[in-house]
């Protein structure tokens, strides 16, 4: 029986999240999206991590559920961490999603660090060590963490980033780059987009949600069909066996075209050349995005190594049919009764015969079929501003 994995969240210990995120609230909107196995987030930061201590427990090998809460949902201890260092004469900042299999592992990977970093200010941590030397020293520490550059296109703060980061997993991690056996797509990235770079070709891409909020849980996540246990998971990421990604139109995404928010100035790479990648109205820098990079790096055809779907959130869906805000009262009435009707929101957008669901709701089953088919059209985002993406029934809007 295949799973649906989020391994990529957040806790109300992060900066710009919701101050209402703990492990109960993350467990039911699990439930309700119908994610399986979920990232408990944060596991650095000290009172975090004393929560996972005393309302987790190990129900699968490296895999810990609620001792009182919602059953059926399996949290994987993880936590991203921003590292900022200098590196052959350049400021880097690089975001690490982190999986450790067991609380033991992490309490020795918060000591070892706690020493010298203060885990205390964010529940994403700022640390001042490369992402070769911390990679050397988790791994040290325990042999079966699973360190995955995260977000790996987006400008700021990832692998290949256009302000900050390297051109290649080889140049960042150095000796450790052979440990490296994944990476994130991000939200405005995709598979194919990724495949494009030969040397991310031996890489296996995941996708996930980086939720700030319970709502935003799997606005990406991964289809695993193995055992659930830690290590059949992180194996699996190993080899290259997951089922598929569920993935955000990258378009979507907060950086996928240049842009200069500023300004309201939205680019692609071509119309940004050929003004010097400067924003039209202020002339200062734009921030090259997603795209830009991509064709960069680029070297061959893209075409991903496994399967993805694309998937709008429900509640987006709704929106546009109601033509209303998400947060409207009639999209969360209407959002909840659909979930009664039909199940958790995965099994709804992706496995409910639309045929099934006309019956019930035709313009949303219209809505869902043309989700499937990726008959929309798409608004790119950039410079930290969301796009959208229109059903081909309200491409009009």
């Amino acid at each position: 029986m295949g799973f649906y994995a989020d391994f990529h969240v957040h806790s109300r210990y992060s900066r710009g999240t919701s101050k209402a995120l703990d492990l109960q609230q993350l467990a039911v909107w699990a439930g309700i999206k119908g994610i399986k196995v979920l990232g408990s987030g944060d596991f650095t930061h000290p009172q975090w991590f004393d929560a996972l201590k005393n309302e987790l427990r190990e129900s699968a090998e490296g895999l810990y559920s609620l001792k009182k809460g919602p059953a059926g949902v399996f949290f994987i201890l993880s936590s991203e961490m921003s590292l900022i260092y200098k590196k052959n004469g350049k400021v880097r900042k690089i975001h690490l999603l982190v999986l450790a299999p067991s609380l033991a592992a992490v309490e020795k990977i918060n000591a070892r660090f706690g020493q010298r970093f203060n885990l205390k200010a964010d529940g994403r941590p700022i640390l001042g060590i490369s992402a070769r030397d911390l990679s050397a020293e988790v791994l040290d520490i325990d042999a079966g963490v699973m360190i995955i550059p995260a977000h790996i296109w987006t400008p700021w703060f990832s692998l290949l980033g256009s302000k900050s980061g390297f051109d290649s997993v080889a140049e960042c991690f150095e000796d450790c780059a052979p440990h490296i056996a994944a990476v994130e797509t991000g939200l405005s990235a995709d598979p194919p987009m990724l495949a494009s770079v030969s040397s991310l070709r031996r890489l296996t891409f995941l996708s996930n949600s980086d939720a700030h909020s319970a709502g935003n849980l799997g606005r990406e996540a991964n289809e695993f069909d193995c055992e659930l246990g830690y290590g059949a998971i992180t194996e699996a990421i190993r080899r290259g066996q997951i089922v598929r990604t569920i993935e955000f139109f990258p378009e979507a995404g907060k950086y996928h075209y240049d842009g200069h928010r500023h300004c309201a100035v939205s680019l692609s790479p071509a119309e940004a050349g050929k003004i010097s990648n400067r924003c039209p109205v202020c002339s200062k820098p734009l921030t090259l995005g997603v795209m830009h990079r991509v064709q960069e790096l680029s070297d061959r055809e893209g075409k991903a190594p496994v399967p993805f779907v694309y998937q709008i959130p429900l509640k987006q869906i709704l929106a546009q049919i109601l033509q209303c805000g998400e947060a409207a009262k009639k999209v969360e009435r209407r959002y909840f009764s659909l979930l009664e009707r039909f199940g958790p929101e995965f099994h709804l957008l992706q496995q409910v015969p639309t045929g099934e669901i006309s019956k019930n709701d035709e313009p949303l089953a219209t809505c869902i079929q043309a989700m499937r088919e990726n008959r929309v059209r798409r608004v790119p985002g950039y410079d930290g501003v969301y796009g959208r993406i229109f059903l081909e029934p309200y491409s009009k809007f």
